[in-house]
């Protein structure tokens, strides 16, 4: 029973280090593309294209 505990806990730690590891090497790419999204979408609104698909 004592080896069933440290094997889950050992397995639990094992993937929060994996998915620590992800999270920190995707989140540069992350923040980079919300901001190229943001200049986007701030390009967009100010150039006033007025090519709008829903005019009623």
């Amino acid at each position: 029973m004592l080896w069933k505990i440290i094997g889950i806990v050992a397995v639990v730690w094992i993937a929060l280090a994996i998915i620590g590891a992800l999270i920190k090497g995707l989140f540069p790419i992350l923040a980079i593309s919300a901001i190229v999204f943001g200049l986007y979408l701030l390009y967009k609104a100010v150039s006033g294209s007025d090519n709008s698909v829903s005019k009623l």
